[in-house]
């Protein structure tokens, strides 16, 4: 490779870092080196891909001084599959991927086709790329079918993000084939809480219910509270196939037509589910709380309940907003009107009541309150969203929601305190990077909000008071997003930084073995040092915090990709009407318009507004029209039409009207 005078060369020392791909084929590097990102040309990339960990050197360019890198070894590469639509040649074929970070089709020799067929959507592995070829060779794993098509899309989701389908035959034997009943020897070493009051409260459609809440008045006239939660440690045993099979998957997948569970059904849907009337092990923390919510004892220990009823969300709300025991048929989970008992009742209130006060204590201690709008479908039988709807959270909602931050946060604090100081799982969340804050400060401004950035410890209050002052604006969403994204990433880690959004100095994750590993994991530590136990290896369990964090974000796309599809599928019926929407974001080739009553988010391209030739302006975010001056900006609110929706590209264009 030649190498001319305009750099400034430096080949003493080399960098590690995970490489950022365009769609040109060049990128950028992030790492803690530099304070700027590295660009790296697209022929000095040494065949990098999105997400790979590479070696790379630094060279400072002559003409401008700024930095410029040269990516030397490939670590690890981030990403083998990639699903796309595959094009077959006489001898040979291409895929062409779906993953808009994949700037390169794939070269298919002719017998590594696997019976691919033109224009089936496949599932490719990387198999080499030779060193004077435009692009990497590959070999066809799997026809997932037609593109466009319902389970076609849906699989292609799991398959590009390497999602299971299924369990295999040997996870499914070993789960089925373990003692799920009930003994006498297990119930004589735990804490009997089958006397005491307990029920659940979940969704309408839960099929699994993990924890639930007891109610006791003391002599003393303090509240037992105690917050249960299946005990999946008790069945999952380390090292064991299915143990290896749930920290691979590390988290169920919530996608908008099915759930992918990290646990088989045995587990998740039954011997772990706390179901009424019937007797369940769990792993509890119990708190004695005066009037204030104060808590004044506290208890942490393997349990066994029998929950004595159980709730939907609406029931509960129901309960809480007419202060009454019977439940109208409208909501009831049983399609009849029933009475609940007074004693759950009084309970459920006197529940929501301590909620409310530990909410204001958090707010007060400078938590900040998101509360975003979660999208829904209504689906038909054929898998078609008729209604796009937003799930709201209510009272009985942030009820159960304190509770289990409360047990979160006492089990952490709990094992903090500890000397020596013992290995364990927090959930961590950093406080925002300065330039992400002061790119929002700059962004809110156009609508005459602020946020204080001078004094740290005012920042969360001030972001607190600017979601409040939002509420029923039309910039709301938009707001919302804008302050999330200036987050810091929550993530599971062994060192305990604490958790700024929640403003808790120890946050662990207790409550959702069901469906999170590092769950689990805080089980098995928290007995393993309430038996006396030594501290264990930081460096295993940081690995593991690290695979887990990995697997959430992964989910966590995955979710999105699946809603963003089943937005498109419903908008691309409603190509008649205008909607109302506001401006998501603006870019050099054109607005993104969220619209409002169903939160579908489209582009309307620059080339397809034709009142005057716009320009786009990076100081004020917005597109001006160099004629009448015209302005598209962050937060305008405008109307809009479907011109296409791609099922395929997953893409949605619209026109202003």
């Amino acid at each position: 490779m030649s190498r001319k005078n305009n750099y400034n060369k430096n080949y003493n020392k080399y960098y590690i870092g995970v490489f950022d791909i365009t769609s040109k084929g060049s990128g950028y590097i992030k790492t803690n080196n530099f304070k700027e990102d590295i660009f790296i040309p697209a022929h000095k990339t040494f065949k990098s891909l999105h997400g790979d960990e590479v070696q790379f050197y630094v060279h400072k360019r002559k003409k401008n001084n700024k930095l410029q890198g040269e990516i030397i070894k490939i670590i690890k590469r981030e990403k083998k599959e990639y699903v796309g639509i595959i094009q077959i040649n006489k001898n040979y074929a291409f895929v062409v991927p779906d993953n808009k970070k994949m700037p390169f089709d794939i070269y298919i020799p002719f017998n590594k086709i696997n019976k691919a067929k033109e224009g089936e959507k496949v599932l490719v592995k990387l198999d080499g790329w030779p060193p004077k070829a435009e692009c990497p060779n590959g070999e066809i794993l799997k026809v997932l079918g037609q593109p466009g098509e319902h389970k076609t899309e849906i699989n292609a989701i799991l398959a590009d993000y390497g999602l299971p389908h299924n369990f295999t035959k040997e996870v499914l034997d070993y789960a089925n084939n373990l003692d799920t009943s009930i003994s006498k020897k297990e119930v004589e070493k735990r804490k009997d809480m089958r006397p005491i009051l307990t029920f659940t409260i979940d969704p309408r459609d839960a099929k699994d219910f993990d924890d639930a809440l007891s109610f006791e008045i003391k002599k003393d006239g303090n509240y037992e509270i105690g917050i249960h939660i299946a005990d999946v440690s008790h069945y999952l045993k380390e090292e064991t196939i299915l143990d290896k099979e749930a920290y691979s998957r590390a988290t169920s997948v919530y996608l908008v037509d099915r759930v992918v569970p990290m646990l088989p059904e045995i587990l998740s849907n039954k011997a772990c589910s706390l179901r009424p009337f019937e007797d369940k092990y769990t792993f509890s923390a119990i708190f004695s709380m005066n009037e204030k919510g104060d808590v004044e004892k506290e208890w942490f220990g393997r349990t066994v309940i029998n929950s004595n009823a159980r709730f939907s969300y609406e029931e509960a709300q129901h309960l809480i907003e007419n202060k009454t025991n019977i439940i109208p048929k409208k909501i009831s989970l049983s399609n009849s009107e029933y009475k609940t008992s007074i004693k759950i009742k009084e309970a459920i209130l006197k529940l929501n009541e301590i909620s409310k006060k530990l909410r204001q204590k958090r707010m007060n201690n400078g938590a900040i309150s998101f509360d975003k709008k979660e999208v829904k479908f209504k689906l038909n039988k054929e898998n078609f969203p008729e209604k796009v709807y937003f799930k709201t959270s209510k009272e009985a909602n942030k009820l159960i929601e304190e509770f289990m931050l409360l047990a979160n946060k006492k089990v952490a604090e709990f094992i903090s305190k500890k000397t020596p100081k013992k290995t364990f799982i927090y959930r961590t969340h950093d406080k925002p990077d300065t330039q992400k804050l002061e790119n929002l400060q700059r962004i809110i401004s156009q609508f005459g909000h602020k946020i204080d950035l001078k004094n740290k410890e005012k920042t969360n209050k001030s972001l607190n008071k600017l979601l409040n002052k939002i509420e029923g604006r039309k910039e709301k969403n938009l707001i919302d997003t804008l302050i999330i994204r200036s987050m810091s990433k929550a993530e599971y880690s062994t060192k305990n930084i604490g958790h700024y959004g929640l403003s808790f100095q120890s946050y662990s994750h207790f409550t959702s073995p069901i469906r999170r590993y590092p769950d689990v994991m805080t089980h098995r530590l928290l007995q393993n040092y309430l038996d006396g136990e030594s501290s264990k290896n930081a460096t295993t369990f940081e690995e593991n915090c690290k695979h887990s964090s990995h697997m959430e974000n992964i989910a966590t796309k995955a979710e999105r990709e699946s809603i963003k599809y089943m937005q498109i599928k419903y908008m691309k019926n409603q190509k008649k009407d205008f909607f109302s929407g506001i401006i998501s974001g603006v870019t050099e080739w054109g607005i993104y318009v969220e619209i409002t009553e169903n939160k579908c988010e489209g582009m309307v391209r620059i080339r397809d507004i034709k009142d005057d030739y716009y320009s786009f302006n990076n100081e004020t975010h917005a597109l001006v029209g160099e004629k009448n001056k015209k302005k598209y900006q962050l937060g305008d609110q405008v109307q809009v039409k479907v011109k296409k929706a791609d099922l395929i590209k997953r893409q949605l264009d619209f026109i202003l009207n």
